[in-house]
C-alpha cells in the first residue's frame, strides 16, 4: 500500500513540474553558463574565428569542451578531419549521460525522447539527476524548460565573449582557459555533497583519476577520459552493491 501511495505521489510531482519550473531550476546554473560561455567566446575570437562563426558553433555544436578544443585546433591549423574526430571522441560522454537519463523518460516516445536528449549537457544532467533522486520519472515539460534556458543562455554568453574578445588578447592570463574545468569540479563537489555518500564517491573519483593517468600513457587524453568514465562507473556499481 505504501509503495502505491509513493508512486502516486511521484506522479503528482511529475505533473506539477512545468516548463516554468524547469526554467526556475536552471537559474542557479546560469552564472556558470555565462562565465564558461563568455570564456569560450573569447578563446574562439582570439583563435581567429568571427562572431558569426562562434555563434554558429554555439548554436549547432553546443558543447563547451568541444568548442574550446575546436578553437585551439583551428588556431593550430588542424585539419578538418582531425577536428571532427576529436570533437566526436570528446562528446562520446553524452552517450553515457543519455543512457543514465533514459530510464526517467520511459513514458515518452522515441521521438519525444530525442528532443529531450538533444540539448542535454553536463550541467542540465547534474540538475536533472538531483531532481530524479527518489523518483522513477521526470517531466518532459520541466526538462525542456531546463534545457532550453541553458541553451539560450549559452549562445548569448558566447556571443558576448566573441564581441568583447577583441580586447582580451591573452585568455590564459585571466584563467579563462581553465574556466570549463573549474565548473566541472564545482558541479562534481556539489553533487557529492548532495548525495551524502562522500566516502563512496571519493573511492570512485580517485579510481577515475588513477585510470586517466594510467591510460593516458597509452592512448590520447580524450580516449583516456572515456575509458576512466566507463571503468570508474563500473567500480561505483560494485562499491554501491558491496557496501
Amino acid at each position: 500500500m505504501s509503495e502505491n501511495v509513493q508512486h502516486h505521489q511521484q506522479e503528482i510531482e511529475v505533473k506539477e513540474d512545468s516548463l516554468l519550473q524547469g526554467i526556475r531550476d536552471c537559474i542557479p546554473t546560469l552564472l556558470g553558463y555565462l562565465s564558461i560561455g563568455f570564456a569560450a567566446g573569447v578563446v574562439g575570437k582570439t583563435s581567429g574565428l568571427s562572431v558569426l562563426e562562434i555563434t554558429l558553433m554555439s548554436t549547432l555544436i553546443y558543447a563547451g569542451s568541444a568548442q574550446f578544443i575546436m578553437a585551439g585546433m583551428i588556431a593550430a591549423h588542424g585539419s578538418a578531419a582531425a577536428i571532427i574526430l576529436t570533437v566526436f571522441i570528446v562528446n562520446l560522454r553524452h552517450l553515457l549521460l543519455s543512457a543514465a537519463m533514459s530510464p526517467y523518460f520511459r513514458h515518452l516516445s522515441a521521438f519525444k525522447t530525442m528532443f529531450v536528449g538533444v540539448l542535454l549537457t553536463d550541467e542540465t544532467f547534474g540538475v536533472a539527476m538531483n531532481k530524479a533522486m527518489n523518483r522513477s520519472s521526470l517531466s518532459e515539460k520541466w526538462m525542456h524548460g531546463l534545457n532550453i534556458t541553458a541553451y539560450l543562455n549559452w549562445i548569448i554568453a558566447t556571443i558576448a565573449g566573441a564581441f568583447f574578445g577583441k580586447w582580451i588578447t591573452d585568455p590564459e592570463k585571466y584563467g579563462l582557459d581553465f574556466a570549463l574545468t573549474a565548473m566541472f569540479i564545482g558541479l562534481l563537489v556539489l553533487q557529492m555533497i548532495s548525495r551524502k555518500i562522500i566516502r563512496k564517491d571519493l573511492i570512485v573519483a580517485v579510481c577515475a583519476v588513477l585510470i586517466v593517468l594510467g591510460a593516458g600513457s597509452f592512448v590520447s587524453g580524450s580516449v583516456a577520459v572515456i575509458i576512466a568514465t566507463i571503468v570508474a562507473a563500473a567500480i561505483g556499481m560494485v562499491v554501491e552493491k558491496w557496501k
